[in-house]
């Protein structure tokens, strides 16, 4: 199979286009959710050092935001103009997709397929909306909140951040305090305590293996 570019509309024959597909048995989606500011950017690089490189696959989020200081195109995420992330979400390329904090974010669905295809867990970092959409689309999606230890630390840290202006600050602290009281939609609930997020990571990692030892057989549709 040829591989797509990103958010192309599917070719015909593609056989992860159309109809939804199932995963190789065991290979689980995860989706990494929790409020901006909680660190799930650091916590992702931390669990990329501590597995193997072939273990888990990361996806690349779409959005329409400007990238942020040392954020890398393709890497980072994929950086879209409003118009081309509309076009690709009509044609069908994305999962999920949501407006967060003025911008569009999106989750590319063709990369989540092939992955789960190939046997590696999926790892999806996306904001409570997103996360929201996946598990309702897909109910054996397992979803992992992390909370920071208070909201003064959240706080404190999107301050410290120093990307947004004042009043792009003020909507993701009134939005922090809303999304935080979705922990009870999630699967399992992980605290991101300052300078441990080594142990978050471990964690997060701990959860994924004992999902897939306990569903050794089970495969996900997407």
């Amino acid at each position: 199979m040829t591989e797509q570019p990103l958010g192309a509309a599917p070719a015909p024959d593609d056989p992860l286009s159309g109809a939804p597909s199932a995963g190789a048995p065991g290979a689980l989606l995860v989706v990494v959710s929790g409020p901006s500011g909680v660190g799930k950017d650091t916590i992702i690089d931390a669990l990329r050092a501590r597995s193997a490189a072939s273990e888990y696959h990361y996806v690349v989020t779409c959005t329409t935001r400007p990238p942020r200081p040392g954020e890398v195109d393709g890497t980072s995420y994929h950086f879209l103009g409003r118009e081309r992330f509309i076009a690709l979400r009509d044609a069908g390329a994305f999962l999920e997709w949501a407006e967060v904090h003025g911008n569009w974010y999106a989750t590319p669905r063709a990369e989540v397929r092939r992955a789960l295809a190939g046997g590696r867990d999926v790892i999806l970092k996306i904001d409570v909306q997103g996360a929201a959409a996946v598990k309702s689309l897909i109910p054996d999606a397992l979803l992992v909140f992390v909370v920071p230890p208070s909201l003064e630390t959240l706080f404190r840290r999107l301050r410290t951040r120093a990307t947004e202006t004042a009043e792009q600050l003020e909507l993701r602290q009134r939005n922090a305090a809303i999304e935080l009281a979705r922990a009870g939609d999630y699967d399992h609930v992980v605290l991101n305590e300052d300078g441990l997020v080594e142990r978050t990571a471990e964690r997060i990692d701990a959860i994924i293996r004992a999902e897939r030892a306990r569903h050794p057989n089970r495969r996900v549709v997407v």
